[in-house]
């Protein structure tokens, strides 16, 4: 084959330009430090380029993001937690101090309100928010957990709820009925019939619900619930009495129980609901042919009297709730499916890594139950009835002092002062057990609260770990990242240099080949 001049021009221009082309993309590849310019360049390393970003930016986002969210709300949740296991323990110590019996009733007082106000810090603790988000409120994380003040103002919330209890969930009420002694003082006293007799003391069966002041003309609906958990059954009519009516709901169940009928009672203000002995048997007896102690006793009733710092049923309950708002009425059915058997937890959930989840949040029932609330109302009830039967016996004892010893004016004032020591000694009971009750009470609270803690800092732990595996990850892949995309600049200006010495000697070469062609010898 012959070898022109112009064969070897283009042949020394060609390797000169590639010479060119590698010297640049070496010195972009310095510039850069990056082995790719385009995919085309190396589409082994492209591809593998492409996983390693996705799977360095995943890591990011569930190490820098995910996981630091995640543990900002845990930290926040356990911090409240704490503080109502704070509140718990001393609410503890005021109930036990009250259920000393040698405490006067000014003594008890001082202790019930003490003991209030922890329950409003109680409740208060639980409108604690992490960046604008309620964190004991499940999904509804725009809403608190309390009523607030303004709320009610603006909106006149009204509910209608469907609360389900257990059978296990009655309990026995001690009353005292005092008869003709309710109200006597010193400046009404009078000499009707009173003794010893008229005052009589007895338990009662009864179911609390969840909330006091309920409405009187909405009444209450009582259900058996059937195995499959969402059936009704049976259903118990309940009477609608109001402590202001003569005779009370207490003396009623009470007449009840003497003439062994059946007879339930419904008390809108404290929200109770009494059973008579005959009434609560007949119920047992049925939930026995159910699910026995585990039977559902559904008790649906309606709302409206709100107060701050009450507990939001659609947090606990089923019910459907009514507001107001610039003349428009917005009524939400919440929880529909709880009144067919199923419970969602609303557990809120954050990706911390591949098909890795961990739950950040602790809901109302975990942690903050009506019950605390209700002890202390019974309590309030409790303490005022002593307060007035204290007052009544004094006044008593002040008349009765007053008249000639052996008299008959005395002798009547000495029987209605022993009725009246009677009936106070049988309220200072109930006041000594209440208080031993609700200090046992509250310790099942802080047992729950416990177990909240206990939750939240082993999500806590968990997280722990997961973030050091995401960190180690992400070091490991940002390192294969590297490796697979950075160039090696030692050694990209050996090659430069290199190139750069080809690129002369080329250069050189083809100069001094170039000075001579065949018309120099023509």
């Amino acid at each position: 084959m012959r070898i022109t001049n112009k064969i070897m021009e283009n042949n020394s221009l060609y390797n000169i330009n590639n010479n060119k082309i590698l010297q640049d993309k070496l010195s972009t590849q310095m510039g850069t430090q990056k082995k790719l310019t385009r995919p085309s360049d190396d589409p082994v390393v492209a591809i593998r380029a492409l996983r390693l970003r996705t799977s360095v930016s995943e890591l990011t986002q569930f190490y820098e993001k995910n996981a630091e969210d995640a543990d900002s709300w845990l930290d926040v949740t356990g911090k409240a937690l704490l503080t109502v296991t704070d509140v718990l323990t001393d609410l503890s110590k005021k109930a036990n101090g009250a259920a000393n019996k040698k405490k006067m009733v000014d003594d008890l007082a001082i202790y019930l309100e003490q003991m209030k106000s922890l329950k409003d810090e109680f409740y208060s603790t639980g409108n604690v928010d992490y960046a604008g988000r309620y964190v004991f409120t499940g999904y509804r994380t725009d809403t608190t957990l309390t009523f607030t003040e303004a709320e009610i103002k603006e909106t006149n919330p009204r509910y209608v709820i469907h609360e389900q209890l257990k059978m296990s969930d009655f309990d026995r009420t001690n009353y005292t009925d005092i008869g003709n002694l309710e109200g006597m003082n010193a400046s009404n006293y009078d000499k009707s019939a009173v003794n010893e007799l008229d005052v009589v003391n007895s338990d009662i069966h009864r179911m609390r619900l969840a909330y006091d002041s309920l409405d009187e003309a909405g009444g209450v609906k009582i259900e058996a619930i059937g195995t499959d958990k969402k059936t009704p059954v049976s259903t118990i009519t309940a009477d609608t009495v109001s402590l202001a009516k003569k005779p009370d709901p207490y003396q009623i169940i009470q007449e009840a129980n003497k003439n062994k009928v059946s007879k339930t009672v419904f008390i809108p203000e404290t929200g109770e609901v009494l059973f008579s002995d005959k009434a609560y048997d007949d119920l047992n007896q049925k939930s026995a042919t159910l699910s026995g102690s585990d039977t559902e006793i559904r008790i649906s009733y309606t709302k409206k009297n709100w107060q701050e710092g009450d507990l939001r049923p659609e947090h606990y309950f089923a019910c459907e709730g009514t507001t107001t708002k610039n003349g428009v009425d917005k009524t939400v059915s919440y929880n529909p499916e709880y009144l067919q058997g199923e419970e969602n937890e609303q557990a809120m959930e954050y990706d911390v890594g591949y098909n890795q989840k961990i739950r950040v949040n602790t809901t109302a029932k975990e942690a903050f139950s009506h019950g605390l609330a209700r002890d202390i109302d019974d309590l309030e009830r409790a303490v005022n009835t002593l307060k007035e039967i204290d007052t009544t016996k004094k006044d008593l004892e002040k008349v009765m002092k007053g008249f000639d010893e052996g008299t008959t004016d005395y002798e009547d004032a000495k029987v209605k002062y022993e009725a009246a020591v009677k009936a106070y000694d049988y309220i200072r009971e109930k006041v000594h057990n209440m208080f031993e009750s609700t200090l046992s009470s509250t310790k099942d609270y802080l047992d729950s609260t416990n177990i909240a803690i206990t939750d939240n800092g082993t999500r806590s732990q968990r997280l722990s770990l997961v973030s050091n595996r995401l960190m180690d990850q992400r070091t490991t892949f940002r390192n294969l990242q590297s490796e697979n995309e950075n160039v090696d600049i030692a050694e990209a200006t050996i090659q430069l240099t290199s190139a750069k010495l080809t690129y002369d000697a080329a250069l050189m070469a083809t100069g001094k080949i170039m000075q001579n062609s065949l018309m120099n010898y023509i």
